[in-house]
């Protein structure tokens, strides 16, 4: 699964703390950008598609070197971003944080010492941001809400979806 939304809105701790829960390895985005991408982050200057594409395939080939699960931290801004990750992980689900455009400036500002990202960027992250309304197998929630009751929701999600999975699997075995 990918925990996915602009920068500042949880996705690192939600990652963490699911991968924990359910005893799955956690793969930090973050940590597969390219020194290039770092550095201009760091300036404030926002990627281009371009600029994501080597950073989105690294992060496909984490999804297929995970066959039995993993979670994944990252933006997954664009509609295409996600398709490229579905594609190298068939039945990859996505949990989008969504949280506003002042949550996350103020985040990112409060983390400005221990992280690379400029918060000059927020704004570039909104006007990125394609919402995954109405794409399969995403499930949206507020990223407002604690911790705890967001691990809850996630979790109930994965274990509906599970259920849908094994009941279609024992409909087409009849």
């Amino acid at each position: 699964m990918v925990i996915m939304g602009v920068a500042g809105c949880g996705k690192s701790s939600l990652g963490v703390a699911l991968a924990r829960q359910l005893d799955l390895p956690i793969v930090e985005g973050d940590d597969h950008h390219s020194a290039d991408s770092l550095n201009k982050m760091q300036h404030g200057i926002a990627l281009t598609d371009a600029d994501r594409a080597g950073w989105l395939a690294a992060l496909g080939r984490q999804l297929q070197q995970h066959p039995d699960g993993m979670v994944l931290t990252c933006s997954a801004l664009k509609r295409a971003y996600r398709d490229q990750l579905r594609q190298a992980a068939p039945g990859l689900g996505f949990v989008f944080l969504d949280i506003s455009r002042e949550q996350a400036a103020a985040r990112v500002a409060a983390r400005a010492s221990s992280h690379f990202f400029s918060t000059s960027l927020v704004d570039s992250q909104f006007a990125t941001l394609e919402v995954p309304t109405g794409e399969a197998g995403v499930l949206r929630v507020d990223g407002q809400l604690p911790l705890a009751s967001l691990q809850v929701e996630v979790c109930d999600w994965i274990n509906h979806q599970k259920q849908f999975h094994q009941n279609q699997f024992q409909k087409e075995q009849l």
